[in-house]
């Protein structure tokens, strides 16, 4: 998870850029911060969608084969 400081520092370094512009060093900073905040969000989000199983009206699993797939995988693991 991101800290609270680092997401405060991308938050304060976009209303920058909106409001002026960016120096090279904040640009390589904000560029840093976003692909971190986005590694974690994209993991965070896969190993939620991991422990997901799909449901229809009548009580049947209609989990995708996929996730079935990746599961299975990851119990072997």
């Amino acid at each position: 998870m991101v800290s609270k400081e680092k997401l405060a520092r991308i938050n304060q370094l976009a209303k920058k850029a909106k409001e002026n512009s960016l120096t090279a060093e904040e640009a390589r900073e904000q560029s840093k911060l976003r692909r971190e905040y986005l590694e974690t969000f994209r993991s965070s989000m896969a190993n939620t969608l991991e422990n997901v199983t799909v449901i229809d009206p009548e009580g049947n699993d209609v989990t995708p084969e996929k996730l079935k797939r990746i599961k299975a995988n990851k119990k072997i693991h």
